[in-house]
């Protein structure tokens, strides 16, 4: 379990999966650390999303239409498609506990995409590995 910022991993989260450590390095000096106390809604379903949250500790519920779907934990995320999209929020997430947070604001992750253009090809990569991840399972759901 994650208790620790120093702690975090960001390769092993999808849309980074692809970078070098350089390219880690780079991203994390521009997320900030942020603690929240229990009940603070982080991102509410149909808003705009603008930031990407990794969870560094305490728990956080994740609901659609009013029904709860998900618990996040220590080392687990939410909000990466907003970085990309800037399209309406797909669930609300909420904290449970107090929770520390490292969040990647949009304008901080375009920073990095223009600083390091070569980030761009390894972040359009990963999407093509989970659009491919994502037709797979679609097509296994329906073959049964």
């Amino acid at each position: 379990m994650a208790t620790s910022t120093k702690d975090l991993d960001l390769s092993t989260i999808w849309l980074f999966s692809n970078c070098s450590s350089k390219d880690l390095k780079t991203i994390r000096k521009v997320t900030e650390e942020v603690t929240v106390p229990a009940g603070r809604v982080l991102c509410e379903e149909g808003t705009i999303g603008r930031e990407f949250f990794l969870i560094v500790s305490g728990q956080a519920s994740v609901s659609r239409n009013g029904r709860k779907m998900a618990t996040l934990g220590p080392g687990q995320h939410f909000g990466e498609l907003a970085l990309l999209d800037r399209r309406p929020r797909s669930a609300t997430v909420v904290s449970e506990t107090e929770m520390l947070l490292l969040v990647l604001g949009q304008r901080q992750f375009n920073g990095v995409l223009d600083a390091v253009p070569t980030i761009s090809h390894k972040l359009l990569a990963a999407m093509a590995t989970r659009l491919r991840e994502s037709d797979q399972k679609a097509a296994s759901l329906l073959s049964h």
